[in-house]
């Protein structure tokens, strides 16, 4: 350590509190952290890329300072997936301090870890009150039926109104309207459900039908006037 002249020739003054960083909740305990190796917790960050046409986000599950888990979702841009690709590889088995200051290939979740280790440094997890933290494989739980994103997909103009086209339920087929022609319901096939079904060997069509379903009102009787395929009419 070099000190300067003016430093070396001021006399000493003792330091009097010395009470640590304030505890912080992890994992069903109050820590105080003062390394990497102190920080452990589920959490998520959401991030964006320059230009905001695409944003990211990062589910991570850290144990110890070390990434044991990782869920990388995206939107908005073709190239972000390839990317997230990559970061699901380069993640795992990082402190979450390498991964801060690790490429991650795309702005989006190189922003999402920036905002995900300012949410777990604090305390602020998923996992802060839950005794041992989440097991390592709690991300696969935000995913719905078939490990599929949940992803809304929403468009509206003022000339012809909205279009319902993807919502948590799944694909959007069909939307109902009512005499005033306003939505009051719509139809959904669960495409993680009907992959699944697929995979065992239903048939497309049999498939499809187990998978449909259906919310708010729909029928006649409700007072529905017609239906209409958001993509086509």
């Amino acid at each position: 350590m070099v000190y300067s002249k003016e430093v070396q020739e001021m006399c000493c003054v003792a330091k009097g509190p010395n009470h640590g960083p304030a505890p912080i909740p992890e994992e069903g305990k109050w820590i105080q952290a003062k390394e990497i190796k102190d920080i452990s917790g589920m959490t998520h960050g959401i991030g964006w890329c320059a230009p905001q046409q695409g944003c990211c986000k990062l589910s991570l599950n850290v144990k110890e300072g070390i990434i044991e888990e990782c869920l990388v979702e995206t939107i908005g841009c073709s190239g972000m997936t390839h990317s997230a690709a990559m970061a699901s590889e380069i993640l795992p088995g990082k402190t979450i301090l390498e991964a801060l200051n690790t490429d991650l290939v795309c702005d989006a979740i190189n922003t999402a870890m920036r905002e995900l280790f300012l949410q777990i440094v604090y305390g602020r997890t998923q996992s802060a009150f839950s005794e041992g933290g989440l097991v390592i494989g709690a991300g696969l739980e935000d995913l719905g039926k078939g490990l599929v994103s949940q992803c809304g997909t929403l468009y509206g103009t003022k000339l012809k109104g909205t279009r319902y086209l993807q919502l948590t339920e799944g694909y959007i087929t069909k939307m109902f309207l009512d005499e005033d022609n306003e939505v009051c319901g719509y139809e959904y096939v669960h495409m993680g459900k009907f992959m699944e079904a697929i995979k065992k060997g239903m048939d497309a069509n049999e498939a499809i039908k187990n998978v449909t379903g259906t919310y708010g009102r729909t029928k006649p009787e409700q007072g529905v006037v017609k239906s209409i395929d958001p993509r086509k009419e």
